[in-house]
């Protein structure tokens, strides 16, 4: 049988973009420790944050920077290239704190430079909100390129997340390998939630700042205009035959009574024999 904190952990790392404090607060709700057992939680707190490109600002600063494994020191500190700052992060608040200068040591630092120029400028235009990051890995012989983008609007009962991960090795001919992410809950009368991947996989014919993230333009586009036609599919079939189904009585089901209705004559409005 799993224990309080393996099932603890998995709420917590399947918690939808923008909500993870409300389902802390449960936990320690309906938990028997109450709120003794969020330390031990902490390695579920670092997944869930690294996982999903937590964003969190430094210290006296407005920018937003991503908290991810690609970033990462020791001792829960990360790094972020274009302000130069390394900063301790602490998952379960989710809140930045000792900040430092931070050099960057890379072979393909000016790369690293004309990347995070190129990204910045197509973030701010196509994502409101976003945060992004480049950085080397695998001993510098490849980047890793991040960019993540929330929009969260409780009060309309809905939030949302979009993930993009992409990884380019750092060779004359190359290829941009990576997975784009989006997640989505709406939970308004109800509980939906959307996520969808697309891999990405695209040649690059050159290391140029603006070649690369043209083409992740080009690619991201493309997958806005696939979900496009997909949810039309959606809306104009498997919604419609959903929709026949129901009753039409203009009025929402009351569900808690659900239990008391008679099937045929409260629901649809039609007269019982």
């Amino acid at each position: 049988m799993a224990s309080t904190v393996e099932i603890a952990s998995s709420f917590i790392e399947g918690a939808p973009p923008g909500e993870l404090s409300d389902v802390v607060a449960d936990i320690k709700a309906l938990t028997a420790d109450g709120p003794d057992v969020i330390p031990s939680l902490a390695p579920a707190f670092a997944r869930y944050n690294e996982k999903q490109l937590a964003t969190v600002k430094l210290p006296g600063a407005s920018q937003e920077v991503i908290v991810s494994e690609f970033n990462k020191l020791e001792d829960n500190r990360y790094y972020d290239v274009e302000s130069q700052t390394s900063f301790e992060f602490d998952h379960v608040t989710q809140k930045a704190s000792a900040a430092q200068s931070y050099t960057l040591e890379s072979q393909h630092s000016d790369l690293i430079k004309s990347l995070l120029r190129s990204l910045s400028a197509h973030a701010a235009e196509h994502y409101p909100s976003s945060s992004y990051g480049v950085y080397p890995i695998e001993n510098d012989s490849a980047l890793v390129i991040l960019l993540v983008a929330n929009r969260y609007s409780p009060n309309n009962f809905w939030n949302g997340r979009y993930r993009a991960v992409y990884q380019l090795p750092v060779s004359e001919s190359t290829s941009l390998t990576g997975k784009i992410n989006v997640d989505v809950h709406y939970y308004e009368d109800g509980n939906v939630s959307l996520k969808t991947n697309k891999p990405i996989n695209i040649p690059i014919p050159s290391l140029s700042a603006e070649t690369v993230i043209s083409r992740i333009a080009a690619a991201e586009r493309d997958y806005q205009e696939e979900l496009n036609r997909a949810f039309t599919r959606m809306n104009e079939g498997a919604f419609k035959t959903l929709r026949r189904q129901l009753p039409i009585t203009r009025q929402k089901v009351e569900w808690e009574k659900v239990g008391g209705y008679r099937l045929g004559q409260d629901i649809s409005g039609g007269k019982g024999r």
